[in-house]
């Protein structure tokens, strides 16, 4: 019983240290490490700390992570993204709301690129905002599209977050990726649709485009989108044909990234530098934030925390779907104190036997948690892809004038949730077609 309160004592600690503005890395690996300590003395606390380590850094599906950030890096840094924008706006522009949907759909493309909701958010940001306030579009659309839009990076493959889970879980990964994409697109079907009706309510928040495109501009179009599709062909083209797995898609992929750059004329020691900075960076927090929720996960089995938890969940005799409604609860009040990394691998040592316990798809789980935190980026007061789009457009429109702009679609995102949790088939249909 000591040990049981010990843990949870643990995870209040972790919580409260995050909140007072402690790494969450530090917090975890500190708190997990002293209660590991107090329970079974200091040469088991420092074996455990030293195996945990080492079997993480082991695994050989996190190579992935570097080489698909990598690939992001450079087609990011080597503006390979341009292209996909204006064959997009060439088809959609004269929608209502045109070149919205444009940064939409570019976002949905550029997400197969790059694992980050916020380089997406860059990306298009860079790009779409000062097209779409040039042509007259009230700041609110323009800039909470592009932060919406954003959030697609995480769902449609390659993912960092369903890497994460999957490595975390043990789901496979390429799975979670065939989870995902239905779901993607799903949500920028939704954020069209919400764009569309908006416009044609209010005609005024974004101007119609008159303008015809010649042949010529169609032709440059096709000839920028190129590079991105060559990528994105070689990539997931291989990776779902079965030529290699989803760790050598990530190999595969940062290569053919410097190779399409190399091609395309856009590759130069400039971009090379800040890909390789980046994503040394990026993999590092990532990783050491990574150990500490493993040493976590650790802490809590010792403590006996994970299986208390499980034991009530089997007795109460919970659906999953009232699960999944407590997992919403759980990470929509933690999107609004923390960024998706941190707040997945917080709750996963926790919330990770419950879900076994359930007896559902894991694959549902990790594409259900990924798109619940991928509101928390643009939920108030972090959300973080709202204030990526602030930087971007800087002092042109006010950070309180995105947030206005992104209300329209969390409460779609409310709608997309709610489909995914009472029909689990839009996560698991296309896995299941694959054979997962």
């Amino acid at each position: 019983m000591t040990d049981l309160i010990l843990g949870f004592v643990g995870i209040g600690m972790a919580v409260f240290l995050i909140l007072g503005g402690i790494p969450i890395a530090v917090s975890l690996i500190s708190v997990s490490f002293v209660g590991i300590f107090v329970m079974v003395g200091e040469r088991a606390a420092f074996g455990i700390l030293t195996a945990v380590v080492y079997d993480f850094v082991s695994k050989w599906t996190l190579t992935s992570i570097p080489m698909f950030l990598l690939m992001g890096f450079v087609c990011y840094h080597a503006g390979l993204t341009r292209g996909l924008f204006e064959l997009f706006r060439i088809f959609f522009a004269r929608l209502p709301g045109g070149l919205a949907i444009t940064a939409v759909v570019g976002s949905a493309g550029f997400a197969t690129v790059t694992g980050s909701s916020v380089a997406c958010a860059a990306a298009m940001g860079r790009i779409a905002v000062p097209e779409m306030m040039r042509l007259g579009y009230k700041p609110e659309l323009a800039t909470g599209s592009i932060a919406a839009a954003g959030t697609i990076g995480a769902l449609i493959p390659p993912s960092i977050l369903l890497i994460l889970f999957g490595t975390f879980t043990q789901t496979p990964v390429s799975h979670l990726f065939l989870g995902g994409i239905g779901v993607g697109l799903l949500t920028a079907v939704a954020y069209i649709a919400v764009i569309i009706v908006r416009v044609k309510l209010n005609p005024s928040l974004a101007p119609a485009t008159t303008q015809a495109v010649t042949p010529a501009e169609r032709s440059a179009a096709v000839k920028q989108t190129w590079p991105t599709l060559l990528l994105i062909l070689t990539v997931f083209g291989g990776l779902f044909s079965g030529v290699f797995t989803a760790t050598e898609a990530g190999a595969v992929g940062a290569m053919a990234s410097f190779v399409v750059a190399a091609l395309n004329r856009s590759l130069n020691g400039r971009v090379v530098w800040s890909a390789v900075t980046e994503t040394t960076y990026t993999t590092a927090s990532i990783f050491v934030i990574t150990i500490g929720a493993n040493l976590l996960t650790r802490f809590l089995s010792l403590s006996d925390v994970a299986g208390v938890l499980s034991e009530f969940v089997v007795s109460f005799g919970a659906e999953p779907w009232i699960l999944a409604i407590g997992l919403a609860v759980l990470y929509v009040l933690l999107g609004l104190i923390l960024e998706p990394l941190g707040a997945l691998l917080l709750t996963l040592p926790v919330v990770l036997p419950v879900m076994q316990a359930s007896d559902a798809s894991m694959i549902w789980y990790g594409v259900l948690v990924v798109k619940l935190l991928e509101v928390g980026m643009i939920t108030p007061p972090v959300g973080l892809n709202v204030f990526v789009v602030k930087g971007v457009v800087g002092d042109l429109v006010s950070t309180s004038a995105i947030f206005r702009g992104i209300w329209w679609f969390l409460m779609i995102d409310v709608v997309v949730i709610a489909l995914v949790i009472a029909f689990p088939g839009l996560v698991t249909a296309i896995p299941n077609l694959a054979g997962g």
